[in-house]
């Protein structure tokens, strides 16, 4: 049975939990035999390999916050910890949180530490960045946001 979006009213497939056209919440379909899921979190070692990291760690290692990618670009669990005051998230292979698709601008946001708050700032980036879905040029950002980069979806968790 197809999931209809609250949002766009597109046909999702049966299963999905966000809707493919907007990326809206759909809502966890009502399966009782199916166990609780989850996304496996990782990072990307100085090799290049994957390696797995416990999500509380994570958070942790960040100084209490960390970024986790939600979906894009085939890095579903990719995880960042908010280690320094100023991050920066763009193309731009030297960037903190490097997302590698044309629809990431070279420099396209800036996370800044401001006293315990961390606040997300769009660089000018052609496509925007927004939070909760709303277009933002500065946002401070509360645990469990859904950032949006380009066709990357992540979410900030803070402790």
């Amino acid at each position: 049975m197809a999931r209809h979006c609250p949002e766009c009213g597109f046909s999702n497939a049966e299963g999905a939990n966000y809707c493919q056209r907007c990326g809206a919440f759909i809502g966890v379909p009502e399966t009782p035999a199916t166990p609780e899921s989850s996304t496996a979190t990782y990072r990307i070692d100085e090799t290049g390999e994957l390696v797995p990291v416990e999500l509380e760690d994570v958070v942790e290692q960040g100084g209490g916050a960390a970024l986790v990618v939600r979906a894009g670009g085939g890095r579903v669990g990719e995880s960042f910890p908010l280690e320094r005051d100023r991050m920066t998230i763009g193309r731009r292979p030297d960037s903190d949180v490097f997302l590698d698709d044309v629809t990431v601008s070279r420099d396209h946001a800036l996370i800044v530490r401001r006293g315990d708050e961390f606040h997300l700032d769009d660089l000018g980036s052609l496509n925007g960045t927004y939070v909760n879905r709303r277009r933002i040029e500065s946002h401070p950002l509360a645990d469990g946001d859904e950032l949006q980069v380009g066709k990357y979806k992540l979410t900030f968790l803070s402790r």
